[in-house]
């Protein structure tokens, strides 16, 4: 059986007493994308500080393709590459330097850099942009070229902190086809993200995290039909207050959030029937089949963590 890329038995941390990550168990498959998802605070960040033997745990085992961490953790990370939440190119550089320089961080010869380049900026696109400076870049040419200096030293695995944050739609686009020409390449991947239809589309396997603990794990459609009904209704506008109390003849479970009723049923049809015979009430409604965002919120919660 192919060794694990990551490898997490029991992880606990702690700052200032309060437990971080707390008894944290995680295994990655080689060759997949794997999402560890959870709300603001939930211990993502300090996890995958963690797993880069960035940071000492408190207890527990950390395995980084086959090394020991922290103490072999440099080793390891000659065969990772990382996609921080935020840029860090350096302004000073070209496109091109930007690739070199780090190239040599890893101990890569010139010469070799020199056939890796080429390709790298194929793979982000900016192939017209290797002596562009920095400044003139778009944020989506930023980021597509931090995943290209990601895989400079042509890693086993990557880390991808919220990759496409900030990004339009058309960038977020292209940054999944490289995702996904990754996995055709054999690359593992471990995914961070806010953007629930992200992890959907990416991700073979998915961990949601709080409290510093992995509540639940699967696909993305494993979790869908194991923790939610299969549609859900969406309901807004002037009549709301007073067509609630009919909702739960036609629902398995109703949550109101601001202005919208969200109606969760295995049957939507009878819900359908009853919101088109109201028009004059100026109710309106979205039917859609039930996805991840629901999933995250039903486990997590609907309140803001900061």
């Amino acid at each position: 059986m192919p060794l694990s890329p990551l490898s997490i038995h029991d992880l606990s941390k702690r700052y200032g007493g309060i437990p971080v990550v707390d008894g944290l168990n995680l295994e990655l498959a080689p060759g997949c994308c794997h999402g560890l998802l959870g709300p603001n605070g939930a211990g993502k960040t300090t996890t995958l500080r963690l797993a880069l033997g960035l940071i000492a745990a408190d207890t527990g085992e950390i395995r980084l393709l086959g090394h020991a961490l922290p103490d072999q953790g440099r080793a390891a990370r000659q065969r990772v590459g990382v996609v921080p939440q935020s840029d860090s190119l350096d302004p000073d550089f070209t496109v091109r330097e930007n690739l070199f320089t780090y190239g040599r961080y890893f101990g890569l010869r010139p010469a070799e850099l020199a056939g890796r380049i080429p390709r790298l900026l194929a793979f982000a696109g900016l192939e017209g942009k290797a002596d562009a400076p920095i400044a003139s870049l778009s944020g989506g040419m930023k980021r597509r070229l931090t995943l290209a200096r990601a895989l400079v030293n042509d890693p086993e695995l990557i880390f991808l902190d919220e990759p496409t944050t900030g990004l339009d739609p058309q960038a977020r686009h292209l940054i999944w086809q490289g995702l996904r020409r990754l996995l055709h390449q054999g690359k593992t991947l471990l995914l961070t993200t806010h953007f629930m239809d992200e992890a959907e589309r990416l991700c073979d396997v998915i961990s949601v995290m709080d409290q510093g603990r992995i509540i639940v794990q699967g696909s993305p459609r494993e979790l869908i039909r194991a923790h939610i009904e299969p549609h859900v209704v969406e309901v807004f506008g002037e009549g709301l207050t007073a067509w609630r109390d009919r909702a739960a003849r036609f629902c398995q479970r109703c949550e109101r959030v601001g202005e919208t009723l969200f109606c969760y049923t295995h049957a939507p049809q009878a819900v359908l029937v009853d919101l088109d015979g109201r028009h004059e009430t100026g109710l309106r409604y979205l039917h859609r089949p039930a996805n991840l965002e629901d999933v995250f919120l039903k486990l997590t919660g609907r309140d803001l963590r900061d």
